[in-house]
């Protein structure tokens, strides 16, 4: 596919000189999982289809975007495999003029089901969300006996060649701390990344206030401890610290997710399942989309809401709001 050309005044920049070319989109805030630390496991199942962006609502929406010069796409959740439109929306995404990559953040449970689908209509990457190798602990996390389809779906994920596969780990101290060789280890003979993350205060009953959290400093102190010769790379603009022991394939970073560190860098925006335009994860408000395209509204007057959102974008993460409201990450996108 041809590079796009987007001119000067097109481009979604925010008033720090930053050019948004990177959308998360949740496509829907439903999950089946019951992470400890998102969801009760009575939580209702959040936001019904009536109240989710429909097919053409998110693909009008990525219309827009790709025209203002978004070449990043990633679908996230929830769960985005509960979506039984899900590959289609893939493949409208990738097909769509200056988009280059098109990926997704999944737990994995579902993968089986829709691989290949999700190959033809032509995914780029694959985050699978995973926190622990051993089935019991597995268990106590997500409260599902689900983890021998999420270790044969990975097994399959690395065998595909071409496809940038990535693990996000979330570190949680007391819990699977313990593991953190395992997951590195993985890295010996796969090139795939691991990334070990923070926790974030975005739990609805606050697993965050129990002393779980583990910020990136302590996380490398401890990977320098396992690795004393770990040899630093250059990681994207969200990854504190990215390196990859001598001869192994693949690479290891940490998302300072809560500590924050890389905002100055951020090119993201994020639209919710319920369409609301985040300019940052940590916005306490956001841009209601749905509202407009569902009364009517042409392409220059969603360009023109989105542009505003930008404009207003904070120059962090602390100026966004501080400490955010007990809102899940299925609600504002994983």
């Amino acid at each position: 596919m041809a590079e796009k050309q987007v001119s000067a005044h097109r481009e979604l920049a925010d008033r720090f000189g930053r050019s948004v070319d990177y959308v998360r989109v949740a496509v829907t805030s439903r999950c089946n999982l019951r992470c400890v630390y998102c969801l009760r496991e009575e939580h209702p199942q959040p936001g019904g289809r009536g109240e989710e962006l429909r097919f053409g609502e998110i693909v009008r929406i990525l219309d827009v975007l790709a025209g203002l010069g978004v070449r990043k796409v990633r679908f996230t959740g929830g769960e985005p495999l509960l979506r039984s439109d899900i590959v289609d929306l893939v493949g409208a995404a990738k097909g769509m003029t200056g988009v280059e990559t098109v990926s997704l953040t999944t737990n994995g449970v579902l993968l089986d089901r829709y691989l290949d689908e999700l190959l033809a209509a032509g995914l780029d990457g694959v985050n699978v969300s995973l926190d622990t190798f051993d089935r019991e602990r597995y268990r106590r996390i997500t409260r599902r006996d689900l983890f021998p389809r999420v270790e044969a779906n990975l097994s399959r994920l690395l065998e595909i060649n071409g496809l940038n596969v990535k693990i996000n780990a979330l570190v949680l101290r007391g819990i699977n701390t313990d593991e953190l060789r395992r997951f590195v280890e993985l890295t010996r003979h796969c090139a795939v990344t691991v990334r070990f993350m923070e926790l974030m205060p975005f739990d609805d009953h606050q697993i965050w206030r129990t002393g779980k959290f583990m910020g990136a400093d302590k996380i490398l102190e401890s990977l320098k401890a396992l690795y004393p010769e770990i040899e630093q790379l250059r990681g994207s603009s969200t990854e504190f610290f990215s390196f990859s022991p001598p001869g192994y394939a693949g690479r290891i970073s940490i998302i300072p997710a809560f500590t924050r560190n890389f905002c100055s860098t951020c090119t993201r925006l994020r639209i919710t399942s319920s369409g609301r335009a985040l300019n940052c994860l940590y916005s306490r408000n956001g841009t209601d989309l749905i509202a407009v395209l569902r009364n009517g509204a042409e392409n220059r007057e969603i360009e023109e809401l989105l542009r505003k959102t930008i404009d207003v974008k904070p120059r962090d993460g602390r100026e966004a709001g501080g400490e955010s409201p007990r809102t899940s990450m299925s609600e504002i996108g994983g």
